[in-house]
């Protein structure tokens, strides 16, 4: 009996099926369904997992985790649903973790049968090298222990945290749009540096490695703040890295000069519109119970 099933062998698919198998879990308590062929031979050669029909996969599992295209959706949790309703009275409740961009809890709720619990999870790119954030959010039927181990599951690929299903299109805009904003941050470096002189080989060093370590004094900090005062843990990650700021720009110097600029250049509002269009699409592409 397979404890986790994992729908879609996608890059998040195989991303997390990676991140189990990384955090422990035994590969005989895993099983994929993959229906693309050799898609499935790959992840059944590379990871030694057992490969099945979505409704063997599915059988007595206590956790799916569906990670298909949205496109999908509907197909594929009318094929769980059917199994879910065949299945053996007496197996495992069954828990279904959705990392479907822009699909709800109540989409799946209206399709399975009655009280079905589902977690809906926003992971991020990053989770693709275990350096992720995945936002869970419970549906009507899911309990605190099932949203406990789920999270559980996708500590594998990162760091998690619960929101409200109000919040995740918020959350996508964030962090799941978050990477590319952060690439193209990092292009633009790159290409000022090049222009101020640098090849790009050395610019690219520069500018990656910069963002890099940027990022690792701040996780530290965030960290380092929630363990002294974990009650106030929650507040204090936006005034740290205002003061990581601060600790690198000296009065007069370069860095002010250069934040100054980016400042007149309306960075802060650039990264406003930037978030709240994407929240905006992604609730206009979100698919409901309707």
């Amino acid at each position: 009996m397979a404890r986790i099933a994992i729908i879609g062998g996608g890059s998040m698919g195989e991303a997390l099926l990676a991140g189990v198998l990384r955090a422990g879990h035994p590969v005989k308590d895993l099983v994929v369904s993959e229906r693309v062929a050799d898609r499935a031979e790959y992840l059944s050669r590379t990871y030694s997992v057992r490969v099945a029909s979505l409704a063997d996969a599915v059988e007595n599992a206590a956790f799916v985790i569906l990670a298909v295209k949205p496109a999908d959706a509907e197909s594929v949790v009318a094929e769980i649903g059917e199994a879910a309703t065949e299945a053996d009275g007496d197996s495992v409740e069954q828990v279904l973790v959705s990392v479907l961009a822009g699909v709800t809890t109540g989409f799946y709720e209206a399709r399975l049968p009655a009280g079905s619990p589902v977690i809906r999870v926003m992971p991020n790119a990053p989770a693709l090298v275990g350096a992720g954030i995945s936002a869970l959010a419970a549906g009507r039927f899911a309990t605190a222990a099932q949203l406990s181990g789920a999270a559980e599951l996708f500590k594998s690929v990162g760091a998690v945290l619960t929101v409200p299903e109000s919040q995740i299109d918020a959350v996508t805009a964030v962090s799941g749009s978050g990477p590319a904003y952060f690439f193209l941050f990092l292009e633009a470096l790159v290409d000022a540096g090049v222009a101020s002189g640098l090849t790009r080989a050395v610019a690219t060093d520069l500018a990656v490695q910069t963002l890099a370590g940027s990022a690792a004094m701040l996780l530290r900090r965030v960290e380092d703040a929630r363990a002294d005062s974990p009650a106030a843990g929650a507040t204090r990650p936006d005034t740290t890295a205002t003061e990581l700021r601060a600790l690198v720009t000296s009065p007069g110097g370069t860095t002010a000069a250069g934040l100054r600029e980016l400042e007149r250049g309306g960075l802060r509002s650039a990264v406003a519109a930037a978030v709240e269009a994407a929240k905006n699409r992604s609730e206009q592409l979100g698919i409901t119970a309707e």
